[in-house]
């Protein structure tokens, strides 16, 4: 008799790998630039590619801000909140909505690479499971 079992869902592999990336976090990352727009990507280029094109750390964080941030999801990583976890992140690898202007907080640069990859498709996950969560 075969046991039952979920399938594993791409979310949760972003989960697991932004908890992973968090553990390897040591690079330094210039201040400023934590989201390159869409026209400034070159062709084949990733969104984290084209936000680390001249940086040669990559977008690990260094440094946690001096102040809270106030990032949508209670600075909860939207990855995070979209597979049902709550994962701090302290917004040192953010994200501003060019729609409405809303913040989101990052746990890894994993996280965020991911996440840019389909922002709105996160940002409604995460809004239901939000939702979800606050009912709980």
């Amino acid at each position: 008799m075969h046991e039952h079992r979920e399938p594993f869902r791409p979310a949760s592999i972003a989960v697991i790998c932004a908890a992973v990336a968090v553990a390897a976090a040591s690079c330094a990352h210039p201040p400023g630039r934590l989201a390159a727009p869409a026209e400034a990507r070159r062709d084949g280029d990733t969104p984290a590619r084209a936000l680390t094109r001249g940086h040669p750390l990559g977008i690990w964080k260094a440094a946690v801000p001096p102040r809270r941030m106030n990032g949508e999801f209670d600075d909860f990583d939207p990855l995070g909140i979209a597979a049902g976890a709550r994962i701090k992140a302290d917004c040192s690898l953010n994200w501003t909505n060019p729609d409405d202007g809303k913040l989101y907080c990052f746990s890894s640069g994993t996280s965020l690479e991911v996440f840019l990859e389909e922002p709105q498709v996160y940002i409604e996950r995460a809004r239901r499971a939000w939702r979800k969560m606050d009912a709980a």
